[in-house]
């Protein structure tokens, strides 16, 4: 076969598994296609179809097959990250600061603490701190990836349980945006680096100024024209920021949350977001999937991704929990809130893969960290719906 003819072969395998999958499984309650499609990544990597049939895994995911897979992937993410970006209100966030603020501290900062936990016992043994990490570094790292919440499938999710556009499906967004944020600032800290504290200090000084520009000219060129503006905006703040040393998704996410959602249509900004995931997103799955490494031994690393799920929920749980006790919310607002935000995938795996290409990582823990998000993206929906009712009761009676 030819080259072209083994890049569609993998595209095919890519497409085809997960939607049947789904599909004929009927998978949908608990674990949506792209819930799917992260699982058949892992399924598709060289963990698991690699160590079952190594000659048909590397006849089909040869090098020169994953390096054109890896572009397609790149470019998949960065529109995902920036549509992500523009998503987040920070008008919206202001004018609701005190609850936003101790609610979206509470529900980041519990889970952080309790993955640093877990993270800081890995650094007593061999395996999972990244060849270029310091401790600090792993320690936060880990425990903001038990952190995340992911805003696009959250978005998702709320829109199937039809609370999405209610208030209370409004202020959860708030939470989970303003979260979202923290979680770039933080990624910024890690990524530090210090021999080049000069470029980086550069980088922001000209973030700052073109972002006043092109604020300046958003408002004043064509709507139609603000898309291909906010493309070639995404694509220069990324290479800034990977030139910088802060990673391209950094400036990815930068280039859309100083862009106004309100100078984009909003039906169209949510068709895109669907189109990505539609169209793009599957290779980045598979691409995230290839990145798995069991070699540790399965056992270790499936009991590493335990202790880190019961640390990522029981954390954003309690966190919930106080918030709702300080802000006196109705009962059954915080666990249900609590639950949906445990909605990881796409944006952790993002994160790990930023810590791995950083080397703050090791691919043992960067698959610990992808089995959970994993498992608990897939615990929301099924946790959450039974309650939708009686709140949506409470909520027209009170």
């Amino acid at each position: 076969m030819s080259l072209s003819e083994i890049y569609l072969l993998a595209m095919l395998i890519i497409f085809a598994v997960p939607y049947l999958i789904w599909r004929l499984g009927r998978t949908e309650y608990y674990a949506p296609l792209v819930v799917v499609q992260i699982v058949c990544g892992i399924l598709l990597g060289p963990g698991v179809l690699g160590a079952a049939y190594t000659d048909f895994y590397h006849y089909v995911f040869r090098p020169e097959v994953i390096l054109a897979l890896n572009g397609v992937a790149w470019w998949a993410v960065m529109l995902f990250v920036w549509i992500a970006g523009i998503e987040l209100d920070l008008d919206d966030v202001f004018a609701h600061r005190f609850d936003t603020g101790v609610t979206a501290g509470l529900a980041l900062g519990s889970p952080l603490a309790f993955g640093a936990v877990v993270a800081f016992g890995l650094t007593f043994y061999p395996g999972w701190v990244g060849e270029s990490a310091v401790a600090w570094q792993f320690v936060l790292g880990v425990g903001m990836a038990c952190a995340v919440t992911a805003l696009p499938i959250l978005i998702l999710f709320m829109e199937k349980l039809e609370v999405f556009r209610q208030p209370l499906g409004q202020r959860i967004l708030r939470y989970a945006s303003l979260d979202d944020a923290a979680i770039w600032l933080v990624l910024a800290v890690i990524l530090m680096d210090w021999e080049r504290l000069g470029r980086q200090l550069g980088f922001l000084t000209l973030f700052l100024m073109a972002m006043l520009a092109v604020r300046w000219l958003m408002v004043r060129i064509p709507p139609t024209d603000r898309w291909y503006v906010g493309l070639i905006w995404l694509i220069a703040c990324g290479l800034a920021a990977d030139w910088a040393g802060l990673h391209f998704m950094v400036g990815a996410f930068l280039s859309g949350a100083v862009l106004k959602g309100e100078w984009f249509e909003q039906t169209a900004l949510d068709r895109l977001r669907q189109h990505v995931l539609l169209v793009v997103m599957p290779v980045f799955f598979l691409s995230t999937g290839l990145r798995t490494d069991w070699q540790m031994g399965g056992g270790a690393v499936v009991v590493v991704a335990a202790g880190l799920l019961v640390a990522s929920v029981a954390g954003k749980l309690l966190g919930l929990k106080l918030a709702g006790l300080l802000l006196g919310w109705r009962e059954g607002e915080a666990e249900f809130i609590g639950w949906l935000l445990q909605t990881k995938a796409l944006i952790m795996i993002i994160f790990a893969n930023i810590l791995l290409d950083r080397q703050i990582i090791t691919d043992a823990t960067f698959t610990a960290l992808l089995l959970m998000a994993v498992g608990s993206t897939m615990l929301a929906v099924p946790m959450v719906t039974p309650k939708v009712a009686r709140l949506r009761e409470e909520a027209q009676t009170g």
